[in-house]
């Protein structure tokens, strides 16, 4: 059966454009076109459509506005367009915190002058996101209240400056799923507790969903954390930065995005840049590379994974969220050699259950966790 698109945009032009990228696919049948968000939710709930392509910047209701009512009333995966601009980053995370799953950058002349190349990206975006978890859940998006009292001993001010005194977060909120229970990938529930270890370094990779995940994930993190972390979202270059600022006012600990000769220390997240590719010293020092052009992710997980496995051994504590692909599993597999320990969200809690599932397939996993258990079962395992 093909997949159902809704395709919004208050241009024309792109509108028909993307219609026609899409109708191209067989499998992909545009079942109806809008102009603005309010039409937007008036298509989603007569049209029932399996994705939703959603621009941001519309007359009448923006795309965010547009994708938080149709996640409280007829939850589908959207696939939002941004610009790759700062600014561009800052409201795409802003979409996804909203419910949308994924994004693609809105290039008006990668479509004119590289049609072949934007057709297999979107429409293997769209056929990804239409199996997405969220087309059958309802969502709650993270609430801006005030986190529980942090705990007694706080971090010092970092050296960048930074300090978490006194801040207002909010409150994690449960993942994006329905009613069913959470389970591993075999049905089975999720692992027990963990067992308590001085791991000298927390390495999470993470794609699609993973801008959502790390913010739930992070924000039950004490800033006191003894253990430093290193995070490997696939994102692009522009947007790496601003995700980092985003995560370092919401989270206890500090996150920044990651340069070279950065310094891993307890209470600092560093996220690997977008175009690059991030490894880790024995030394303790980040070293940021070229992305280079024969690999399929920059940053790319196994990259991060295999230099942590190399220099800490089994003082490593690896975790795999939401995502599609494998990336992550041969660095895991390089991690299990040394003796790390590797987990992997659970398939119920995952907007994208393929990387995790990687994992999982491959009997790499030491426990299964669903999303909202993760940053708890840190601080239990982290002394």
């Amino acid at each position: 059966m093909a997949v159902k698109v809704l395709v919004v945009d208050d241009s024309g032009f792109f509108r028909r454009r993307v219609s026609e990228i899409l109708s191209s696919d067989p499998a992909i049948q545009v079942v109806g076109t809008a102009t603005n968000g309010k039409e937007a939710i008036d298509q989603a709930l007569s049209l029932k459509p399996d994705v939703i392509t959603m621009d941001y910047e519309m007359p009448m209701m923006d795309g965010i506005t547009a994708v938080r009512h149709i996640m409280q009333r007829c939850p589908t995966p959207v696939l939002m367009f941004s610009s790759l601009t700062h600014e561009g980053a800052r409201v795409t995370l802003d979409a996804l915190d909203a419910g949308a799953v994924d994004y693609l950058p809105k290039n008006f002349e990668d479509i004119s002058r590289n049609p072949e190349k934007v057709k297999q990206m979107l429409c293997e975006k769209v056929h990804t996101i239409s199996r997405s978890n969220r087309r059958f859940s309802s969502y709650s998006a993270p609430a801006a209240a005030p986190a529980p009292t942090p705990a007694p001993a706080a971090a010092p001010a970092s050296s960048l400056g930074h300090s978490h005194a006194a801040p207002v977060r909010p409150a994690p909120a449960r993942a994006p799923m329905g009613s069913h229970a959470p389970a591993s990938a075999a049905g089975a529930p999720s692992s027990p507790a963990p067992k308590r270890k001085n791991y000298k370094l927390v390495a999470i990779g993470t794609s699609t969903g993973g801008p959502v995940a790390l913010q739930r994930v992070l924000t039950q993190l004490p800033a006191n954390f003894p253990a430093p972390i290193v995070l490997i979202q696939h994102m692009p270059a522009a947007f790496t930065k601003a995700f980092a600022e985003r995560l370092d006012k919401l989270c206890r600990i500090s996150v920044k995005e990651a340069e070279d000769g950065d310094v891993l220390r307890p209470g600092l997240a560093l996220l690997a840049p977008g175009g690059k590719q991030m490894m880790v010293d024995g030394r303790g020092a980040v070293k940021i590379l070229p992305g280079d052009e024969r690999l399929n992710y920059k940053p790319c997980v196994d990259i991060t994974f295999g230099s942590a496995a190399k220099s800490y051994g089994d003082k490593v504590l690896a975790v795999v969220l939401t995502g599609m692909g494998a990336d992550g599993r041969e660095g895991a597999r390089l991690l299990k050699q040394g003796g790390a320990h590797v987990w992997a969200q659970d398939e119920a809690s995952c907007v994208i259950y393929g990387m995790p599932m990687a994992i999982v397939k491959a009997n790499l996993a030491d426990a299964v966790y669903g999303l909202d258990d993760i940053g708890r079962h840190l601080v239990e395992a982290c002394v």
